[in-house]
């Protein structure tokens, strides 16, 4: 499945990416935790797929769980009492803070799930090759060797485990194979190392002169518009987080909710990929 925003310029995701990670942050509210998590979770279906972010959610669910049920644990403040276990009171409002953040950690890995998706080596490498080539090229390498990694250690397993020579028997045996892959590994990225570090000296890195790059992406005036309205509404959510904050708080008693209005830009912001979804598939349908 391709991203949603595979059709525009990187700067329109980056823009919006960054926007919505910033935001999801630092705004620990019950409502902006809320739609940042329905949101992400949008983002995710429209830029991974539904069965990626079902798998992630298998284990995002159960530890956001466990975030919220540890909070009243470790925080006794709150006015609401739910129950008690022992001599600890389990307090409502210390279990919302727990949702919260739970919610938050949620929507923040989806959200950088999404951007992993729409931000390749590539597209990093054309919005921020000529204004830090170094810094761009070190991070798009580091994202593709964790995956790079991760593929090479399951093949050094599985032939590992196809040879009856090498099949564990002991307890001991299945901790000194796995530590052979791991020294395999090392020894076969220091050799890519390697290799990588001449392949880049050979294309003019490290020769002190400006490089040019291949401009393959235009900004056009969809991806202007997009950009836009994406700043827009960021920078009303900002506005509008702020003064929801202003009178918000947690404890003793959560009080201080700001009328809707203020969470409006936000809802808003997070409908901006499945609106972009639904704009191309309008537009297939049309063309059937």
């Amino acid at each position: 499945m391709t991203n949603v925003f595979h059709t525009y310029h990187p700067a329109v995701a980056f823009v919006f990416l960054a926007s919505a990670l910033a935001l999801s942050m630092a705004c620990l509210h019950p409502v902006f935790t809320a739609l940042s998590l329905a949101g992400a979770l949008a983002c995710s279906c429209v830029c991974r797929g539904g069965r990626a972010t079902l798998l992630s959610l298998r284990w995002i669910v159960p530890l956001c769980l466990v975030v919220a049920a540890a909070n009243p644990f470790f925080v006794a403040s709150g006015s609401t009492e739910l129950f008690r276990i022992g001599q600890r009171a389990i307090y409502a409002e210390a279990l919302l803070y727990g949702l919260c953040s739970g919610g938050m950690f949620a929507s923040v890995f989806l959200w950088f799930a999404s951007y992993s998706s729409c931000m390749d080596s590539e597209n990093s490498l054309a919005l921020f090759g000529n204004a830090a080539p170094v810094v761009t090229l070190m991070v798009s390498q580091v994202l593709r060797l964790v995956p790079q990694f991760v593929s090479r250690g399951r093949a050094i397993a599985d032939v590992q485990d196809g040879m009856s020579a090498a099949a564990p028997r002991t307890k001991k045996d299945a901790a000194q194979g796995r530590m052979r892959i791991v020294s395999v590994l090392m020894g076969w990225g220091m050799e890519d190392a390697l290799e990588r570090s001449c392949a880049m000296r050979a294309c003019g890195y490290d020769c002190g002169a400006r490089r040019t790059t291949y401009a393959r992406f235009r900004l056009g005036a969809s991806d202007t518009a997009v950009l836009a309205a994406v700043a827009a509404l960021a920078l009303a959510s900002a506005v509008c987080a702020w003064l929801a904050f202003s009178g918000f708080s947690f404890y003793p008693v959560v009080a201080g909710v700001a009328p809707f209005w203020l969470y409006l830009p936000y809802a808003l912001l997070m409908l901006v990929p499945p609106a972009l979804w639904l704009r191309d598939w309008l537009q297939w349908r049309s063309c059937e």
